[in-house]
């Protein structure tokens, strides 16, 4: 039997070695504890406007679990405010969460980290109104314009991006913290019109309509801006980790069809009872967005609607 030098020896262990890292190196990540991924709860009870959000954030993080090891999706147990969230995120290591899905604004793409991929394809830029009493009665008779338009008043979030696009604007803003509030506050006619997407507004009326009689949504409008809304994570290490997996998983399920499914799926529950064919569509310039998004004329991270748009102008009324 031929012996080998123990310098042999130690030299081809050293080689095997090598080559098993070279081998099992994109699966790394593997071998360390999960990835854990905290978000807020709902804001209320019933409210679902989220969901589609985990469940892409769920479908990235499979898609890169190769490269990146396993990863646990958790929701914090306690309701939580938008701004509490966003402080939170802004505590780092000691937040209670670490994730959040947002319309994107300038201030928060500073203060936190932003994954600039529009995840409803800009949907939720597409408004339309809650309203109550004779609100739609009096639209009817005097909206020909924008300008008649921004003689009725709006209620919205205080912290809410649409109250920075809607006051550059020149809207009468009515504002408060509360979401739930606002639902009364239309109710009170506090203000005219409660501006919601039009992928929340439907199943937001069907959750209060009977506590609040006379809730309906608007018949004939719309306003429209670019407002996508992205994934937030924490200026760490960890969220740049976080970040350059969401982003990687995100693209991968791109790539695959896989986003296009999930979204396609979203898009039709949530559009399926509301009637946008027939509206006046009023365009508005958004100054909270920055030069990270997707160009405007990519058809694939934005969605014009043009199909559900195409007959929305009426004699008489203009965008």
């Amino acid at each position: 039997m031929k012996l080998l030098h123990p310098g042999h020896t130690a030299a081809r262990v050293l080689r095997l070695a090598g080559l098993v890292c070279t081998l099992l190196g994109p699966l790394a990540f593997a071998a360390g504890p999960p990835m854990r991924f905290v978000h807020p709860p709902p804001e209320a009870a019933g409210d679902n406007r989220h969901t589609y959000y985990w469940e892409l954030l769920e479908a990235a993080l499979k898609a890169t679990r190769r490269q990146y090891g396993d990863y646990v999706i958790e929701s914090h147990p306690l309701p939580m405010s938008f701004q509490r969230a966003v402080a939170e995120l802004e505590a780092g290591e000691r937040g209670r969460i670490n994730i959040i899905a947002r319309a994107t604004n300038l201030e928060l793409e500073n203060k936190l980290r932003a994954i600039p991929l529009p995840l409803d394809k800009g949907l939720l830029g597409y408004r339309m109104f809650l309203i109550t009493g004779d609100t739609q009665a009096r639209l009817d008779a005097r909206v020909r314009s924008l300008r008649d338009l921004k003689q009725f008043s709006i209620g919205q979030g205080s912290a809410w991006t649409d109250a920075r696009i809607l006051a550059e604007n020149d809207f009468r803003l009515v504002l408060t913290e509360n979401y739930e509030s606002l639902f009364q506050m239309v109710a009170a006619q506090r203000f005219d019109l409660f501006s919601r997407g039009v992928i929340e507004i439907e199943p937001e009326w069907r959750a209060h309509k009977d506590q609040i009689p006379g809730l309906m949504i608007e018949k004939h409008l719309l306003l429209a801006y670019p407002m996508p809304r992205y994934f937030f994570v924490s200026n760490t290490d960890e969220g740049r980790k976080m970040a350059e997996r969401i982003e990687a998983g995100l693209r991968l399920i791109a790539k695959s069809g896989e986003f296009n499914r999930l979204y396609g799926r979203y898009k039709k529950n949530v559009l399926a009872n509301v009637r946008l064919a027939g509206r006046t569509v009023f365009r508005l310039p958004n100054t909270q967005l920055s030069d990270k998004a997707p160009p405007p004329d990519d058809p694939f991270w934005w969605d014009n609607l043009a199909a559900e748009l195409a007959p929305a102008n009426r004699p008489g009324r203009g965008t």
